[in-house]
């Protein structure tokens, strides 16, 4: 591809089976085009397909946003379906199936689709300059991204209705008071300590990590009689795999366990 049309989304991997996704459209304020959705669709695919990838960090370029949300060019040119896949809902991303664990390093404001992006992921590390809003009423538009049932089960009900129905922001200080955020870190730490964090997932057991997070998930969803049926299944699968066997015998010789995700 020519210097003059560089990738939507960047994907590198990084040490300790973890893969970092960049959203690469910095002069639009890293804004959900057809190409980011399409290319957060296929990653996706792709570190799910990848036995080695165990967790993955989403990040945006530049210190402008996160993500702004749509990229209101296509939307005025009526290309708004581009910027949703069958599979994977806007962006490619909020209604995808992933097994694996996602951090979102958030590096500015993340508005709209922005912040819709962040509640799909797992955990999330922000800067101070980061803030999070549903501005879709202030445009006679919804949330449809997820961010309407998402953001009040990460936030307290009267924070999360005010939100939605006024439209205004919070800070990234005040989300991270709430818990909405899991640290809260300088612009230069901001990938360090999101990989840090990943690292420290990914240390342990990948399919343990996995089935764990699968439950969890659904933990706001479903009654606790479901919720026990997915956790000995979950249970099950875990006992299933090599890697069962691996714990319990590096705990007796004294030793790291070599996991294989397997």
């Amino acid at each position: 591809m020519s210097d003059s049309h560089p990738p939507a989304v960047l994907f590198e991997r990084r040490p300790d089976h973890v893969a970092l996704v960049t959203l690469n459209r910095p002069a639009a304020r890293n804004a959900v085009n057809g190409d980011v959705a399409r290319a957060l669709d296929a990653i996706i695919k792709q570190t799910e397909a990848d036995d080695d990838i165990w967790a993955v960090v989403l990040t945006g370029c530049g210190s402008q946003a996160f993500c702004a949300g749509a990229d209101l060019k296509e939307v005025s040119a009526g290309r708004s379906k581009d910027l949703w896949t069958e599979g994977g809902g806007f962006a490619g991303f909020v209604f995808a199936e992933r097994s694996k664990p996602w951090i979102a390093a958030v590096n500015g404001p993340a508005l709209a689709g922005g912040t819709e992006i962040v509640l799909a992921c797992d955990l999330v590390v922000a800067v101070p300059s980061a803030s999070f809003g549903l501005p879709e009423v202030k445009r006679a538009l919804t949330a449809a991204a997820g961010g309407l049932f998402r953001l009040p089960r990460v936030l307290p009900r009267q924070i999360a209705l005010e939100m939605i129905l006024t439209g205004e922001p919070i800070s990234a200080e005040r989300a991270n008071q709430l818990g909405m955020v899991n640290r809260l870190v300088p612009a230069e730490r901001l990938l360090d300590e999101a990989m840090a964090l990943a690292a420290r997932i990914t240390v342990n057991a990948p399919v343990a990590v996995r089935e764990s997070l699968r439950v969890a998930r659904r933990a706001n969803d479903l009654p606790d009689a479901e919720l026990r049926a997915m956790t000995e299944q979950s249970s099950l699968r875990v006992r299933a795999s090599d890697d069962f066997k691996e714990g319990p015998l590096a705990f007796i010789e004294k030793r790291a366990p070599k996991w294989t995700g397997r």
